[in-house]
């Protein structure tokens, strides 16, 4: 799932060696923490938070195939 994540977010950012991804197990659920500059942030987030919606809506649809639980947090640098 991490580089589904990366694939998408990678098409978002202008430079992608400011972002890092990590993939953390948490016991029953895995969460994937994307932390890019502020700069970059209205890109990945959207407006209202669309595209973020957006990203968490396909990262959720494609675990249902892995049987596991995923979350997405965006943070700033």
């Amino acid at each position: 799932m991490r580089d589904l994540v990366e694939y998408l977010i990678q098409h978002l950012v202008d430079d992608m060696s400011d972002v890092t991804i990590v993939e953390e197990d948490k016991g029953s659920q895995i969460e994937i923490t994307v932390t890019l500059p502020q700069s970059q942030m209205g890109k990945v987030i959207g407006k209202q938070g669309k595209i973020a919606k957006s990203i968490r809506t396909v990262l959720k649809s494609a675990s249902y195939k892995s049987g596991k639980k995923y979350s997405l947090e965006i943070c700033e640098k």
